[in-house]
């Protein structure tokens, strides 16, 4: 086969798991793009097909498998030619993974996703020493937005999480790349730019010596055409009085706070190997309400960690109530093999941690009704990301709603494009988006 019969090749992807493995992937799209081979949206219009996987926990890891396992199908009826999986799995199963899909062409470490041209040209019988990689990204969001992965890896050795063992010790991006692929995110036609990785709040601290969050952003909001920055996983013992005053007063940032918590009971966060423990944490959310009340504010909780009684999952219930955040996700304790809890005695049951997490996601619920009521009737600035046909609806989300985390708002107008900023009067919730009028 010939270079140029190669690259008359299709190649398609699956996306699974976090944005920060969404970033890797879109750079993996541009990569094969700009070697030559055309990209396709499905898999069955394709002869060459990336499955880039999570393995986080057990659900991310039952989801990777089974969309190996549809891949393999379409291989067996001749649909497709090449498999490759990328991602988190093969990072920490390569071993199985080989052993129980002989089908896959390539199990490709992290490390290695820049060679991918070279790799399936040698599928083929190509050796193509020559290529040299350029940097870009080829969107999978809808373009209004797109995210901006500022680190990989982690330091925090929390005791449920393998992330560590996946993607190693925490690794700041240098500054000047960032910006770069910002501008050129922006100059694509992206109007809103997320920060990601494991820890945000810790960017810089390993490659310049001391903490370069503020600085980074301040280069980024300087951009032209930027119009709304977003900050994710900021870890609460990071949040200085000096960060909250920056996202509350800086015009360009969204008003919007994203802090895992995990729970609240001092000798859970203690086994969790979190930072903070009930007193600072609870004085951190009042500090944040007192003094900065425009900060709409976004957590995440597990439920049925090993040793949580009946006691503490109802004082995490009462510390749910009482903050009122305005966005939380729950998630039951997953025992997830080379991690610290794993080995720990006082497992909680299934079914008790499924019962639990269901009243937690009830009390949550009574929160949000409080909130829907203050919303209706505001007439906000809404990024409209994408059009729904069978609805003739806009969707699109807030400075205070991040795309696809949380609420969205569904606006009701002509004259509207996507990426547009529009003003959008509140007038109804239907439990999954609140709906508008564009004014």
């Amino acid at each position: 086969m010939t270079k140029e019969e190669l690259l008359k090749k299709k190649v398609s992807a699956i996306s699974l798991g976090c944005d920060k493995n969404r970033v890797d992937l879109e750079k993996i799209l541009f990569s094969l793009r700009d070697y030559g081979f055309e990209i396709v949206a499905e898999p069955e219009e394709a002869d060459i097909v990336i499955v880039n996987t999570c393995a986080f926990i057990l659900p991310a890891k039952e989801e990777s498998i089974n969309s190996i396992i549809e891949m393999e199908r379409l291989k067996e009826r001749g649909v497709i030619e090449k498999i490759l999986v990328t991602g988190c799995f093969p990072e920490r199963n390569m071993k199985e993974l080989v052993e129980n899909f002989p089908k896959i062409d390539a199990f490709v470490r992290v490390r290695d996703n820049e060679k991918l041209p070279v790799t399936i040209a040698e599928f083929y019988g190509i050796s193509d020493e020559k290529y040299k990689k350029k940097s870009g990204r080829v969107l999978t969001t809808t373009g209004s937005y797109a995210f901006l992965k500022i680190a990989d890896g982690c330091n925090n050795a929390c005791s449920y999480c393998a992330i560590p063992r996946i993607r190693g010790r925490y690794i700041s991006a240098p500054m000047d790349e960032l910006v770069s692929e910002a501008e050129r995110l922006v100059k694509d036609g992206v109007k809103e730019v997320i920060l990601v990785a494991q820890d945000t709040s810790r960017y810089g601290e390993d490659l310049y010596g001391e903490n370069k969050l503020i600085e980074l952003c301040k280069k980024l909001i300087k951009i032209k055409g930027l119009q709304w920055l977003r900050l994710h996983y900021l870890y609460p013992e990071k949040l200085t009085d000096e960060l909250l005053e920056f996202i509350s007063n800086e015009e360009k940032i969204c008003n919007y706070i994203d802090i895992p918590l995990q729970h609240i009971d001092d000798d859970i966060l203690k086994s969790m190997r979190r930072r903070m423990g009930e007193a600072d944490t609870r004085a951190l959310i009042e500090k944040i309400k007192v003094n900065f009340p425009n900060l709409a504010l976004r957590t995440t909780f597990i439920v049925g960690y090993p040793g949580e009684t009946g006691k503490k999952f109802k004082k995490l219930c009462e510390f749910i109530k009482d903050a009122k955040f305005d966005y939380a996700g729950f998630f039951p304790y997953y025992r997830e093999e080379n991690t610290a809890s794993y080995f720990m005695k006082n497992q909680v049951a299934g079914y008790i941690k499924k019962h639990r997490l269901s009243k937690a996601k009830k009390v949550q619920e009574s929160v949000v009704k409080q909130k829907v009521n203050e919303m209706l009737g505001e007439e906000i600035d809404v990024l409209v990301d994408a059009f729904d046909c069978a609805t003739g609806l806009y969707l699109g989300h807030t400075r205070k709603q991040s795309p696809g985390v949380d609420f969205g708002v569904e606006v009701d107008g002509e004259n509207i494009k996507i990426g547009d900023i529009v003003k959008v009067k509140i007038n109804s919730f239907n439990g999954s988006n609140y709906g508008g009028v564009k004014l």
